[in-house]
């Protein structure tokens, strides 16, 4: 119970709660309502107004002393440029508090805070009407037929007057009008000549897929074989030739042996 208690704690601390109220404070000026609880809104209700009061009064000491309760330099520029000038000529009573149901969760009684002068809804500035109305009554409508004969009246004495003059003035033998010079057929223009489209590009033809290849075969290493037949081929005749000489020797032994004997 908090019978005779003018401050509400809201279950917080001093320094928790003055820095949440001086929060509430400065998105309430920013942006000229907020949604929260009751409770709450009647606590920032309190501590905003005296701050709004000091603000119709631009000086250097009301704007120190704002200051020290909401300690952001851009809402204290923002609360005497903008706000200030709008409840000049209000004394008091600067917000309003809408009552807008139960939280979620916690049953909380929520409400929408606002500064009061900043609700178009609410405030009681109508349009004013510009249309233009008309007085007509019987003597101006006797005025305006009577006005309105005396000019035609007039027209047509003019009009008689212009007419006359224009006959009596002799009129002007008309210079021949020169013959219009034979306007010279523009040649038409050459067509456009037809803009070639771009060959596509042939299809490009399929590749054809490369054969397997074969396993390659294991290469034969060339045998000697063949340098040595050509070889034989070589000492063949060698042969031969060694052969005759042996031949020969023999006859010669022969003879030498039968002219000995």
């Amino acid at each position: 119970m908090r019978h005779g208690n003018k401050l509400n704690h809201l279950g917080r601390k001093s320094a928790h709660r003055k820095a949440m109220i001086s929060n509430m404070a400065c998105s309430l000026i920013q942006h000229k309502r907020i949604t929260t609880t009751v409770a709450k809104a009647k606590a920032l209700r309190v501590f905003v107004e005296p701050l709004l009061t000091k603000s119709k009064t631009d000086s250097t000491h009301s704007r120190r002393v704002v200051f020290s309760y909401l300690q952001n330099k851009d809402i204290v520029s923002e609360l005497f440029r903008d706000v200030a000038p709008k409840i000049a000529e209000r004394n008091g009573g600067y917000t309003r508090i809408i009552r807008t149901g139960y939280r979620l969760g916690d049953n909380a009684e929520t409400c929408m805070i606002e500064l009061v002068d900043f609700n178009t809804l609410y405030s009681k500035e109508e349009n004013k009407k510009t249309t233009r109305r008309s007085r007509r009554g019987g003597s101006a409508k006797s005025s305006n037929s009577v006005d309105s004969s005396k000019d035609t009246a007039e027209e047509a004495v003019v009009v008689e007057s212009t007419s006359a003059e224009i006959e009596a003035a002799p009129v002007a033998e008309e210079a021949p009008v020169a013959e219009d010079t034979p306007v010279v057929e523009e040649t038409p223009a050459a067509e456009d000549t037809p803009v070639v489209e771009e060959t596509q590009p042939a299809e490009e033809t399929p590749v054809v897929e490369e054969a397997p290849v074969a396993e390659e075969t294991p290469v034969v290493e060339e045998t000697p074989a063949a340098d040595e037949d050509a070889s034989e081929v070589e000492e063949a005749p060698k042969a031969e030739d060694s052969s005759e000489n042996s031949k020969d020797e023999a006859d010669s032994t022969d003879d030498d042996s039968s002219k000995e004997a």
